[in-house]
């Protein structure tokens, strides 16, 4: 392919048609804004989805998405409060607490509702295969629905889990700890700051294993890296098990209109 670009946002007309025809594949980051730890940024879901993306895209084609931010997660409803997530996963039952900067909550219904009019539109342009992952809640919503994404639209999907790695070596696998504080120090360096993380006493919302003692940049480098590898033969192999596609898209147009003034 000539075009190098990958974010569909960046692409003009012609580099759309090129990347869409060679590799029919989109790539969706379901983030969130959403306190992750007093040493990484709050979209830090999205952020490492979309740079395991472009890492996938810029080796084998396709296209990366702009990310989502709302996505669902556990409510706790209390005194006519809502706590969403590790508003109330990071205290004593008996204290949640709203997260500073945490905006991203949208209930199953309407996240679900979002989801099929994003894979509606996704088949209308040309694509065949969807990849979406980020946030795990959002990401486990997506994989639920894949039967009636391929029935109803057509459209293949999985996310980085069954494409690559689960446990410690997948792709977001805890909540702020060690793996992905160490993705986000791998693809975004100048965003997390473990010095922020007291050496004394426990972070607060961060559940898995502890990142002051074990994440690094060079873990996340060699996460992406195994991640990246295994999910680019997958989906070469899918995309190439598909029938052959008769609509290729182009930029011919007739009968048009000329909407310029005089």
């Amino acid at each position: 392919m000539n075009c190098n670009k990958v974010l569909y946002e960046e692409l003009l007309p012609d580099e759309f048609a090129e990347r869409i025809n060679a590799f029919p594949v989109a790539y969706l980051p379901l983030g969130t804004l959403e306190w992750h730890g007093l040493h990484m940024p709050l979209g830090a879901d999205g952020i490492q989805a979309r740079g395991v993306f472009e890492r996938i895209a810029s080796q084998i084609g396709g296209i990366v998405l702009p990310m989502l931010f709302l996505g669902p997660d556990s409510v706790l409803r209390k005194d006519g409060d809502v706590y969403c997530g590790m508003d109330y996963l990071s205290f004593d039952e008996t204290s949640p607490q709203q997260l500073e900067g945490s905006a991203y909550y949208i209930d199953d219904g309407l996240f679900c509702s979002l989801l099929d009019t994003i894979m509606q539109n996704l088949s209308r342009a040309g694509f065949r295969m969807v990849v979406g992952h980020g946030h795990g809640p959002s990401t486990g919503a997506f994989a639920g629905r894949k039967q009636l994404f391929e029935e109803k639209y057509g459209l293949i999907t999985r996310n980085l889990w069954e494409l690559g790695y689960k446990g410690d070596e997948g792709i977001q696998t805890d909540h702020a700890a060690a793996n992905e504080t160490s993705l986000v120090m791998a693809l975004r360096p100048d965003l997390a700051d473990i010095g922020k993380l007291s050496a004394d006493s426990a972070p607060v919302g961060v559940w898995g294993e502890d990142p002051r003692k074990a994440a690094s940049a060079r873990r996340g480098h060699s996460i992406i890296d195994k991640n990246a590898e295994a999910a680019s033969k997958k989906l070469q192999a899918l995309v190439s098990g598909l029938p052959a596609d008769a609509n290729k898209r182009t930029l011919e147009y007739h009968d048009v209109k000329n909407l310029l003034r005089r």
